[in-house]
Order: C-alpha cells, then sequence, then structure tokens
C-alpha cells in the first residue's frame, strides 16, 4: 500500500476538507426542491426521505464509495483516468469519456453558485435582516466566488488543511440539528424502508418527477470519485461513514420538522423566495448568525470539490489527447495537486454568468443535475468495461448495468423536465466543451494519418557517432528527446 493510499488523521481531515464540499451542503436546498409547490404530507416527506437514504446507498456508497474507487489510475481518479485504463478495449468508449468530462466540467459551473447562493440566503431568515434585497445577496455571492477563484493558485493542500477542521464542524453541526428534532415525529425514521420511497413514485402524483430534487442529494459523487488523486481511496472511505451519517441525521431532522410544523400546509415558490427552508427552521433561533456563516464557509469548500476535481479532468484530457495544450502549475510537492490558470478562468466566468443569470437559489435549483446525470451514466459504461478487463464473471457486470443504469435513466428522465426552466444551459455550455474535445480528438486523428514513425534501431549507431565526435560543439541548451 503506497504511503498516498495509507490512512492517516491528516489524510480524512484533508478528504473532509476538499472532498466532500459538494455532496456534503446538498442538505441546504434538497428538502426545499423537493417540496416546492407541493402540500406536506406524511407519505410525501417519509416517501422523500426513502429516496434520499436509498440514492445515498446505492448511488454514492456502492457505485462510487464502494465499486468505482477500486479504478484508480496510479493513484488518480476521475471519469479520464477511467477511459485510461479501458480505452484499449473499444475505440467508441471515447464518446462516453468525453460526454462525461464535458458534463462534468458544466456541472463546476453551477455547484458553485447554488451552494453559495442557498447559504447566502439564509441571512433572510435573520431577525432584522429579512427584507434584504435579492440584488444584495447576488454581489455578496459574486465577492465570495471571487475571493474563492483567487486563492486556488495556492493549492488544495492549503485549501484542505484550513477546510478540513472546518468541514469537521459543519458535518458535527448537520447532526446536532437533525438529531434535536427527531421527536418531533418519529415516523420519519420508517423512511429506512425502501417501501415507502417505490410507494411515493408509483402512487403520488407526478411522483416519478420528485427524483430530480432527490438526485440533487449525490450530486457530488463524480466530483468524490475526481478527488482521488488529493486523497487517496482509503481516507475517502473511512471519512465517508461519517459523512453519511451526518447527511441522513440532518434530513430525517429536516423532514420530522416540516411534518411537525407545516403538515397540512402547500409551500409555494413565493414562500420560499422569502427565505423559507428546513435548513434553517431547524436552528434555533439565537443559532442562526453562526449557522449562515458556516453554511456559507462550507458552500466555500463545496465549490471547492468542483473546482479541484476540474483542474484534474483537463489535465488528464490534455494527456490523453483530449484537449488543447494548456499551462499547468503545481502549487505544492503533494501528490495530484496541480493548477491549471485557463480552467480557473473559464469556471469563473461561468459561475459568475449562472449567479448573474438565475439570481435565486431556487432557479438554480431548477437547472442543476441534469448534466451531472450525464457525466454518472457515462461512467457507469466505462467501469462495467473496466471490470469485464479484470475477468469479472459477465453475469455480475450486465447486473450492474442493469442496476445503474435503470436508476441513472431514471434520474436523467425526471431531471428533463428541469430543460426549460435553465437545464438548456449546463446541457449548451457541455456541448460546447464537447465539441472542443471532439473537434481536437478528430484533428489529432487526422494529424496522425500524414506522420510517418520510423525505426529508431535505424538512427542509434549514427547518434552514438554524433555523440563521440568532439568536433561538434554540444550545448545543454540543445536536447534530443527519443519517444
Amino acid at each position: 500500500m503506497s504511503s498516498h493510499n495509507r490512512v492517516s488523521a491528516a489524510g480524512v481531515l484533508i478528504a473532509l476538507g476538499i472532498i466532500y464540499g459538494d455532496i456534503g451542503t446538498s442538505p441546504l436546498y434538497v428538502m426545499n426542491a423537493i417540496i416546492s409547490g407541493k402540500t406536506v404530507t406524511n407519505e410525501l416527506i417519509v416517501g422523500a426521505l426513502s429516496l434520499i437514504i436509498w440514492t445515498l446507498t446505492l448511488q454514492t456508497t456502492i457505485k462510487y464509495v464502494i465499486l468505482t474507487l477500486q479504478a484508480d489510475n496510479r493513484g488518480e481518479g476521475g471519469i479520464f483516468s477511467l477511459y485510461a485504463l479501458v480505452r484499449r478495449r473499444k475505440k467508441w468508449l471515447v464518446i462516453p469519456a468525453m460526454l462525461g468530462g464535458a458534463a462534468l466540467l458544466a456541472d463546476g459551473m453551477i455547484t458553485p453558485p447554488i451552494s453559495v447562493t442557498s447559504a447566502v440566503e439564509g441571512l433572510k431568515q435573520i431577525p432584522g435582516l429579512q427584507d434584504i434585497s435579492q440584488w444584495m445577496v447576488v454581489y455578496i455571492v459574486i465577492a465570495i466566488l471571487s475571493i474563492l477563484f483567487f486563492v486556488q493558485q495556492f493549492g488544495s493542500a492549503f485549501i484542505g488543511k484550513s477546510f478540513g477542521p472546518v468541514m469537521t464542524v459543519w458535518f458535527t453541526m448537520l447532526a446536532l440539528l437533525g438529531i434535536s428534532h427527531f421527536s418531533d415525529d418519529l415516523s420519519i425514521l420508517k423512511s429506512f424502508n425502501p417501501y415507502y420511497g417505490i410507494k411515493l413514485l408509483v402512487t403520488y402524483p407526478s411522483g416519478f418527477y420528485i427524483l430530480g430534487g432527490v438526485f440533487l442529494c449525490t450530486t457530488g459523487a463524480e466530483a468524490l470519485y475526481s478527488d482521488l488523486g488529493h486523497c487517496g481511496k482509503w481516507n475517502i472511505r473511512y471519512s465517508w461513514i461519517f459523512v453519511k451519517s451526518c447527511l441522513i441525521i440532518n434530513y430525517l431532522g429536516q423532514g420530522a420538522w416540516l411534518l411537525a410544523n407545516h403538515t397540512g400546509k402547500v409551500i409555494t415558490p413565493e414562500m420560499i423566495e422569502k427565505g423559507f427552508n428546513p435548513f434553517y427552521g431547524i436552528m434555533p433561533q439565537w443559532f442562526l448568525y453562526f449557522g449562515v456563516a458556516i453554511a456559507t464557509a462550507a458552500t466555500i469548500i463545496a465549490s471547492q470539490a468542483l473546482i479541484s476535481g476540474s483542474f484534474t479532468l483537463v489535465s488528464e484530457a490534455m494527456r490523453l489527447n483530449l484537449w488543447p495544450k494548456l499551462k499547468i502549475k503545481y502549487p505544492t510537492e503533494a501528490k495530484g495537486q496541480l493548477y491549471v490558470p485557463a480552467v480557473n478562468l473559464l469556471l469563473y466566468v461561468g459561475c459568475i454568468g449562472i449567479v448573474l443569470y438565475f439570481r435565486k437559489a431556487s432557479n438554480m435549483e431548477a437547472a442543476y443535475g441534469l448534466a451531472i446525470t450525464v457525466t454518472m451514466i457515462a461512467t457507469s459504461i466505462l467501469f462495467a468495461n473496466y471490470v469485464v478487463t479484470h475477468r469479472v464473471k459477465p453475469l455480475l457486470v450486465v447486473l450492474y448495468l442493469a442496476v445503474y443504469l435503470t436508476i441513472e435513466l431514471s434520474f436523467f428522465y425526471a431531471n428533463l423536465e428541469k430543460f426549460p426552466h435553465g437545464g438548456f444551459v449546463t446541457l449548451i455550455v457541455g456541448g460546447i466543451l464537447f465539441l472542443v474535445m471532439y473537434d481536437w480528438f478528430r484533428a489529432r486523428k487526422i494529424k496522425n494519418r500524414y506522420m510517418e514513425f520510423v525505426r529508431l534501431e535505424d538512427y542509434i549507431p549514427k547518434l552514438q557517432e554524433l555523440s563521440n565526435d568532439r568536433s561538434v560543439p554540444k550545448y545543454a541548451t540543445h536536447l534530443v528527446y527519443l519517444t
């Protein structure tokens, strides 16, 4: 086991700081996305919580943390690392790899805005600040994102060390707030039974489309795999046990609070616009200032997870000749940590554009998740090919594809409802990024047709002769690399 994969307290702390921002801040907006425009009933809340628990179990825990993390390419993770392991198997696998990579980069442009905006909108819950204008929220979000993108150049080890303790406080806070509301309505414990989730999908009016909101609880799973190179798989696996427990406890607390205080009420979009949010609802009044502050700090880390993952993604795409060559900087000595200035600028411009276009977190929820389902489907296809190369029984491969393509295509279909409400933005961005990759890939293929490769053996005697010839001056500036 390499030192990179060894479990250590510092490794787990850095994993908490770098990896879980995206998935760890989803309690800020998941329940709002599910209940918006609906009447709060026991059937809705218990069913939705059941879907959340089993999505986190099947999708994040089993697919990513247990299975996909096995596919590490010399310590690196992400969809292009996975493609590098299987590309010799089938030529067409480059298409799902490019589609998945482009969708993940597009998702990197909406994760920071939705996370930070959801947290800053918590200011509307604080007495005396209820009338804060949405434009003021937008200005605060833009300021926070500008600082975040500026500090990227110092590397994720610097960020992980400073953010790890903050995320530990964040997850502990999630668990304590959730536990404090369990007694509001103990019927939420029924949600561990998947029957209630399936019943909601089948019997609730337009229940299937609730999956579009439920899916938001697992959007950070792909970033978790992309950031494998920053922390090592065992640090990720051990820290995930703590993270998942805290997330589920918080969701249950929000559900119990909704049932105790809002059963029979319709949660209108206007209520959400004015700041209604079960996440802040479970906080005591005196705790709100601290709650909003730590939520904002945690969402900065949420943004970090996908930004650092995007750098890794693009550097791997360049190595595979799927992306134009860009300058890469290595800000620290730590393995797998890099900074790509051009990608940082691209993501920054995209994030600011999305904040100005959507303005409210509830509007961003409508666009969020559609692109990342494409990446998850692509990962399933590539991982199935990876396990085939490791001589796994064909029946198990078919079972894996049947289970995960059914889940992910269901999420994709449910998320298609978001297309007219803003989902088209991330798909257009992802489409442009895919075209860049595809054009670069095709151009490289065309160029290679006109390149002639010669055998090195024919030239070795001449090179030795040249090396031994003292009459030819040798300069350190003239180096020949034989590849």
